[in-house]
């Protein structure tokens, strides 16, 4: 079995169901852990729920969420320390769990840059430090500021602790003005054992790993306490700099070496994916040895130019990816298959698991994804599992690859109970008993009692009020479970969270006199709620959670047409599925004709449109950012590319022309205001001559930006 997770058995809906879950599971994680010190999953089971989460994006990029665990590598700061903003954001790192996402990682770049197969592109491979990321400041080779990773874009000033790390150098000589160094802080094994034991001597808290007791031992608010913790610091990246460190990925380490900072001996520069796997494996070998915990290995492109053109995704680099070690496998007793509803009607199977251990975690749900896969055939209708059947009272085998909700893998057909029977699917919803329905051509089973469903609903607020959504401080999953069944003051839609300060007082102020809450905590509910009723439009979009409409995609369309009013007027007048605005509609690159379809099915239906409409008259809807294109030639206006480029890649043209303000469409219509034809253009070309569209060739298209 491949160490990925594999997911192609997962339909599109399944998956955005199960990227919604690990958002709202590894939120919690995060807060319990960076914010409050007081971690309720184990650190392997946190690594595992960032791994499933990986996968399922990579698998299906468009579903990723605005509140993406991808996004996130800790959480808000703590209210013990200072705010930093990070002078360049902290970026997190995709993920490769087997050989083939690693072959794949090499063609996406080669491909990207257009270089051929067999062109020669060096990656350096080092060990994935399992501990607390860390960003250093150095001005005229002081050392004058240390944070946290954070969100990413802030995070803790711990200044006064990274001065207690032995391995981290409070003078540089030679060093740049400006120097960011970035790194991991981490605690060995033996300097881990000794703290515990000096802890258990002295009737002081037990660290779980070396992680955590790294984590919670920089993140002091006294740093004699942090002096008297073992910490050691590996360097390997850089941030803000006011002069180049070398060319290269592994000169910019060497150099960092000679400045006084411990950088991994096993780093290694490869010339080939080979070289890659390889190294990966004698790194893997010696994992146990090494003294200090690893989970993978990480690759990045070794020429800084290259790295440059390559540049970022929303939250990650083209240029690097860590390779993850494998998940482990363990054997159990099937107890029972239950099922959950999601907010678009999803009907999930869970099993219920005899509690087994599996990669140091006591796990005891699994998914079951859909019907289909509990009969044994996968999102194509062809055989999996050899055509065996998962029934209650099987022994199953489950692998943790990214969930606190793992997988079923197989089952043991030789220890079934005689009295098993195969499992019937419910066709009636478990919570409302709507009839639940599976449409032609979908893997999944769907509850059609809509708003009548409470488990749509409350999943969909819970949706609503999500980090990456509208992220209402004291509004979460929890207060939503609270509120929905509230016989006072019941938030049944996502108005009602806007009309409840106002409802309260005509309640006489009910809330300020409930059970765990009073004046000031009400009082801030309240201004949390006033506080996100300005909102970017993108975040709206996303935070209605129509179907298909991720995270990403919700930007694009924001970005598009710029602000909320033209956009609820195109996909109006779009309802008929043609004319310019669908056309326009469809035209966005990124948008297909299927999340098209939904955006428009949520417009036109009376009650949905109703309860949007509702919505926004308590909102100031802020319209879509616009990058700097001051003096920009394309700025607001609509470019098609077809046909070969041949002086850049497809890929490279498009992020330029974004980055200059122009909008990047897929298809031609009257609103294109320019079209970029390179060899091969075929019908594209032909309608903008059709329409009088201006049309440039490559090079004309490069001289009309050149120096903007």
């Amino acid at each position: 079995m491949s160490n990925s997770i594999s997911t192609p058995e997962l339909t599109e809906n399944e998956a955005r169901e199960e990227l919604a879950r690990l958002a709202e599971l590894l939120q919690r994680a995060n807060t319990l852990y960076h914010a409050e010190d007081a971690p309720e999953i184990s650190d392997a089971e946190y690594d595992s729920l960032k791994r499933r989460n990986a996968e399922i994006e990579i698998r299906f990029p468009q579903l990723k969420r605005q509140d993406s665990p991808s996004e996130q590598v800790g959480a808000r700061v703590s209210v013990g320390f200072s705010k930093v903003t990070h002078a360049v954001r902290m970026m997190s790192l995709g993920n490769a769990f087997d050989d083939e996402d690693v072959a794949d990682f090499d063609k996406s770049i080669r491909k990207y840059l257009g270089l051929a197969s067999d062109a020669r592109l060096a990656f350096t491979a080092e060990p994935k430090i399992d501990g607390l990321s860390l960003s250093l400041r150095y001005e005229n080779g002081q050392l004058i500021q240390a944070a946290t990773r954070g969100d990413g874009e802030v995070g803790e000033n711990v200044t006064a602790n990274a001065r207690m790390v032995s391995d981290i150098p409070q003078q540089i000589e030679n060093a740049p003005e400006i120097l960011e160094v970035r790194g991991e802080v981490y605690m060995s094994h033996e300097d881990f054992e000794r703290l515990n034991a000096r802890q258990a001597e002295t009737g002081g808290k037990l660290f779980a790993n070396p992680r955590n007791a790294a984590a919670g031992s920089l993140r002091q608010l006294d740093s004699e306490i942090t002096r008297s913790r073992p910490l050691r610091f590996f360097a390997y990246a850089w941030g803000e700099l006011s002069a180049p460190l070398a060319d290269s990925q592994m000169g910019a380490i060497e150099q960092l070496n000679s400045f006084g900072f411990s950088t991994n001996e096993l780093t290694q520069l490869c010339e080939t994916t080979q070289e890659m796997l390889s190294h990966y494996r004698d790194i893997e070998a010696q994992r146990s040895t090494l003294g200090y915990d690893i989970d993978g290995v990480v690759y990045k492109v070794n020429d800084l130019a290259l790295q440059a053109r390559l540049g970022f995704r929303s939250t990650t680099p083209r240029w690097a990816i860590a390779h993850k070690f494998p998940a482990e496998l363990a054997w159990t007793r099937l107890e029972a298959i239950d099922i959950q509803v999601g907010r678009t009607g999803a009907l999930s199977p869970v099993a219920r698991l005899h509690p087994v251990t599996v990669g140091g975690v006591v796990v005891s749900n699994a998914t079951l994804h859909n019907e289909d896969y509990i009969v044994g055939r996968d999102s194509k209708g062809e055989t999996i599992r050899d055509g065996k059947d998962i029934r209650v009272g099987d022994w199953v085998q489950v692998y943790r690859a990214g969930d606190v909700i793992p997988k079923v893998a197989d089952v043991d057909v030789s220890k079934r109970p005689g009295e098993a029977k195969p499992y019937v699917f419910p066709t009636k919803c478990p919570e409302c008993q709507s009839d639940a329905i599976r449409e032609e051509g979908d893997a999944v089973r769907r509850c059609t009692g809509g708003l009548i469903c409470p488990a749509q609903a409350v999943e969909k607020l819970k949706h609503f009020v999500s980090r990456k959504a509208f992220d209402i401080e004291g509004l979460g999953a929890k207060q939503i479970e609270m509120f929905y069944d509230d016989p006072d003051l019941p938030i049944k839609a996502p108005v009602d969270i806007f009309t409840l300060q106002q409802r309260d007082a005509a309640n006489l102020n009910k809330m300020a006199n409930r059970k765990g809450w009073g004046a000031q905590s009400a009082g801030n509910l309240w201004a949390a709620i006033d506080e996100k009723r300005a909102i970017p439009f993108g975040r709206l979009l996303f935070a209605l959670g129509i179907r298909h409409t991720g995270e990403s995609s919700a930007n694009l369309i924001a970005n598009h047409y710029g602000s909320w009013s033209e956009f609820e007027r195109a996909v109006t007048a779009a309802s008929d599925l043609s004319g310019p605005e669908w056309e326009d509609l469809l035209g966005i690159d990124g948008v297909g004709e299927v999340m098209a379809r939904a955006l428009v099915s949520a417009f036109s239906q009376s009650a949905e449109r109703e309860s949007i409409d509702d919505l926004v008259r308590q909102l100031q809807v802020k319209d879509a950012k616009r990058p700097d294109s001051s003096g920009s030639p394309v700025a607001e206006k609509t470019v098609v590319f077809t046909g070969t480029l041949e002086k850049m890649t497809r890929a490279e043209a498009k992020a330029r022309a974004e980055a200059l303000g122009a909008k990047v469409s897929g298809s031609v219509s009257k609103k294109t205001d320019l079209l970029v034809a390179g060899p091969g253009a075929g019908s594209k070309a032909k309608k903008a001559a059709e329409l009088g569209i201006e049309t440039l060739d490559e090079d004309g298209w490069l001289q009309l930006i050149e120096g903007a």
